[in-house]
Formats: structure tokens, sequence, C-alpha cells
């Protein structure tokens, strides 16, 4: 059966979908990353947390660019904050993970958004067809997924210094501020003991060889090629 467009419900979300902040955190929290039947984009996204960044919120993303280089682009930071958010429930860890190890080796941010936004979109609606609830996944994990996301886009397997903790919880309590400074300093320092104990795993903590990155580059080629002909 299909929801009433015109049901006190819908009403509701397309009202809340419509406010600026709390619109954020409602698309944030609601089943499938948004409400208003819309999936918030990272343009939206961006200019939403950027309106709650306090000072000293916006000089830790300048400062932590400083310390990684491109890297560290805030743009970047962002994004991996944004699929965790957004995309959580729609992507897959993996997916996320292998996204932004590519975009460190492309700095195609535009690409990755793209391509992002349409499997978010695809997700929702295989989701929409099936009838398949989507997971309930808390902010707390979502700010766990995007710390990961990070860590593999903006640090490779480098080592996670005490002043790029710091930055880091700043950071993520500008775009997750209900889960609280605490937790998100619990899981930052958890994450940088365990890079600097050797046990992390994943994309992120193996090193990538010369020809193993430019196979990389050659898929993301590949990718865009296929984009672009399906768009002619």
């Amino acid at each position: 059966m299909e929801p009433n467009p015109n049901s006190p419900a819908s009403v509701a979300g397309r009202l809340i979908g419509a406010l600026p902040v709390v619109g954020l955190v409602a698309r944030i929290l609601s089943d499938e990353g948004g409400v208003g039947g819309d999936i918030i984009d990272f343009a939206e996204f961006r200019r939403r947390v950027s309106k709650k960044c306090t000072v000293m919120d916006s000089q830790a993303f300048y400062d932590f660019n400083e310390r990684r280089g491109k890297a560290g682009d805030p743009f970047y930071v962002l994004l991996c904050c944004w699929l965790a958010a957004v995309g959580g429930g729609l992507l897959k860890t993996e997916e996320i993970l292998e996204g932004v190890a590519r975009l460190r080796l492309s700095n195609d941010i535009e690409f990755e958004e793209e391509t992002f936004l349409d499997m978010m979109k695809t997700a929702k609606e295989k989701r929409a067809k099936l009838k398949a609830p989507a997971p309930q996944i808390p902010m707390e994990a979502r700010a766990e997924k995007a710390l990961e996301a990070v860590y593999v886009c903006c640090f490779g397997q480098d080592m996670v210094e005490d002043e790029d903790v710091k930055l880091l919880c700043t950071m993520l309590s500008a775009v997750f501020p209900s889960v609280g400074r605490p937790a998100i300093e619990r899981t930052v320092t958890s994450m940088a003991k365990q890079v600097a104990a050797g046990e992390r795993k994943g994309p992120g903590a193996k090193t990538v060889s010369k020809e193993a990155a430019e196979r990389q580059l050659k898929d993301l080629e590949f990718l865009k090629q296929n984009k672009l002909d399906s768009s002619l």
C-alpha cells in the first residue's frame, strides 16, 4: 500500500524537511537518511554543518588541512561524515571505505559525490520496492563510521598523533553534536591506540603498492567513462 501524500505524517515530514538545522537532524535520524522523500545531498549537508560550526570548529578543519595536506581537505572530511550520517543503512561499510580510499588517490570529489548519491538513491528505491525496513543505526555508530572513513581517506596508514586526536574530536563533535564530546573522544582515542598498536584492518591499514594504486586509478577512469557513456 502506497503512503498517502496528504496524511498528517507525510505533511509533517515535508515541513520538517524544510527546516534549516532541525531538518538536518531529522533527516539524518530518519530510517533512510531523509524525510519528505528526499536524500540530503552533499552541498546541503555542508551548508547546514557550516551554519552550526563555531569559530573553534572551523579552525579545527583548517588546522587539520594544514597538518594532512590535500588529503585533509575539509570537503574530504565532510564527505566522509556525509556518507556515514546520510548513507548509513543505504551504503555498505566497505563501499564507503573503498570510495574514500579511491578519493585519496584521485582527488576527484565531484565524481565520488555523484557516484555515492546514485548508490544511495538506488538502494533507497530497492528498499521501497521490497518494503524492507532500513536498519536502525544509532548516531554514535554513524559517527564511528565517519571516523573510519576519515582515517582511510586522510591518513592512509599513518599514525594518529595527539594533535590529530584533538582536531578529529572537535570536527566530529561539530558534525555529530548529539553524540556528545565524551563519547566521540573515547572513539577517537580508541582508534588512535589501535593504529599505534598495528591493530587496524581494512583498506586504510594496508600498504598500497604503486601497481595497486595505478589499478585503482584505471578502475576510476573506467567508471567515469561508463557514467559518461550512459548519459549520452
